[in-house]
């Protein structure tokens, strides 16, 4: 068998910042490679140059302490513990924008579009949550993937059960994740057993809220599913939530695909448009994520930037059912806040790199060819930043958490090939973005700990 040796680029590397001591020091790692950190976001100018590589960072605490080269940090540090990862590319970990756990055992399911999927699929399967022991065997099932897939922190949303939403958080909380999930609200237009109320799910909401948001690294979203499934009176209550907690997340759908705007446009007949079905309510902020966002209109747009809302690009399962084509570059042009997001399992991949690929191809299609550096920034700050976690994790660099994951860049063989012609860092992850899966994840360090 042949053999390709992967490419160490030569690297840029900034002064190691100082690590502050005092008191009792506590376990260090020192980990080596090829680690990318971000100045700046690559869609203001210039792609290629918005991040920088570094020899080694320091872990303490679960925190990153410093970045330079291993020789300072090992003179920094002598007490460390070292992980030497070679040639591999050391990246945060993923921040997935907008995922539904409790459709992990359905992903890839046939042959549905939006509203026949969820009937035929979704609910059916979310039934089965009213056991909390099978919410918990979903829960602990989609967290083992998706760290096995690289990614660290999710923004799930759950089901009607609270139960569903006490699962997640407690697998969650077990593994040390920083994660976002909210109780799934409906109270029509969904099967008996699966609707609640509209005092119901301000209730349930409430009492989920005050129990998991702000602990450890958890935090609560208010989840309307969207609004086909929500009565004018649930809005209203969820919108009432908000505003008495408004440093909590919001997270819904939005103008998912054409029938669904139809659909809305006969529930809600006075609003002016889809996104009114939620303004009208108090359901658009700063912190709120409305999914798909394909089929937006002037003023949506327009009222979606100026409260500074985000928009959760779910490529994998727009192309999957049949949703269409989210223009991200007008988005971005246009000055949106966008995450990415694998919307497991209407997405078809748990996979955040399969999802930077679609991303890919869907910018093709709409005229614009992504740059490596701007998809890994979606999949990292860009989505950290729409979930308003931009100053913690989706980035490397002194003071954040050690939310991180490593790439090997030279498998399987098909991408080693192409790799080792690389000229430059960018054009090395390129294959692995288009083609790798998760025999590319080589390691995953949760709040600075392997997993």
């Amino acid at each position: 068998m042949d053999q390709f040796t992967p490419v160490l680029w030569p690297l840029i590397l900034l002064p190691a910042q100082s690590l502050a001591h005092g008191g009792h020091m506590s376990a260090i790692t020192l980990l080596i490679g090829q680690i990318l950190a971000f100045d700046r976001s690559p869609f203001a100018d210039d792609p290629q140059g918005a991040a920088r590589l570094h020899e080694a960072l320091l872990i303490e605490n679960g925190r990153i302490t410093a970045l330079g080269t291993a020789q300072d940090l090992r003179a920094q540090a002598p007490q460390a513990t070292v992980t030497d990862m070679g040639t591999h590319l050391i990246t945060a970990g993923f921040v997935d924008a907008h995922v539904h756990y409790p459709q992990t055992a359905i992903i890839a399911s046939w042959g549905k579009r939006l509203i026949e999927w969820l009937n035929t699929y979704t609910f059916p399967e979310e039934m089965r949550f009213a056991d909390p022991a099978y919410a918990a065997e979903i829960a602990t099932r989609y967290l083992d993937l998706m760290l096995a897939h690289g990614t660290t922190t999710c923004a799930s949303y759950a089901t009607i059960h609270p139960a569903s939403v006490t699962a997640f958080f407690e697998a969650a909380q077990a593994r040390g994740l920083r994660a976002v999930a909210g109780k799934t609200c409906m109270d029509r237009n969904a099967p008996d057993g699966l609707r609640d109320t509209a005092q119901s799910a301000y209730d349930d909401s409430k009492a989920l809220l005050t129990r998991w948001h702000g602990v450890d690294r958890l935090s609560y979203a208010i989840t309307p599913r969207f609004s086909p499934t929500s009565t004018p009176d649930q809005l209203a209550a969820l919108g009432a939530l908000w505003s008495e907690y408004p440093d909590c997340l919001m997270q819904t759908h939005l103008s998912e695909q054409v029938d669904e705007v139809a659909w809305v446009k006969s529930l809600y007949p006075a609003a002016r448009d889809y996104l009114d079905t939620y303004e009208s309510h108090g359901l658009l902020g700063a912190r709120g994520l409305y999914g798909h966002a394909i089929y937006l209109d002037a003023r949506e747009r327009d009222r979606l930037r100026e409260v500074g809302a985000a928009l959760i690009h779910c490529p994998t399962s727009n192309t999957f059912i049949g949703s269409g084509c989210f223009n991200l570059a007008a988005r971005m042009a246009e000055g949106q806040r966008v995450g990415l997001a694998t919307d497991t399992g209407g997405g078809s991949s748990f996979s955040m790199l399969r999802t930077m690929a679609a991303a890919y191809e869907i910018g093709q299609l709409t005229g614009t060819a992504l740059h490596p550096a701007q998809l890994l920034w979606l999949a990292t700050a860009g989505s950290a930043e729409a979930l308003h976690m931009g100053a913690r994790i989706g980035n490397i660099a002194p003071g954040m958490e050690a939310d991180l994951v490593a790439l090997d860049l030279a498998s399987p063989r098909a991408i080693a090939q192409r790799s080792a012609r690389a000229t430059d860092i960018w054009e090395a992850l390129f294959p692995t973005i288009m083609m790798g899966d998760d025999r590319a994840i080589v390691g995953v360090w949760v709040a600075g700990k392997a997993v």
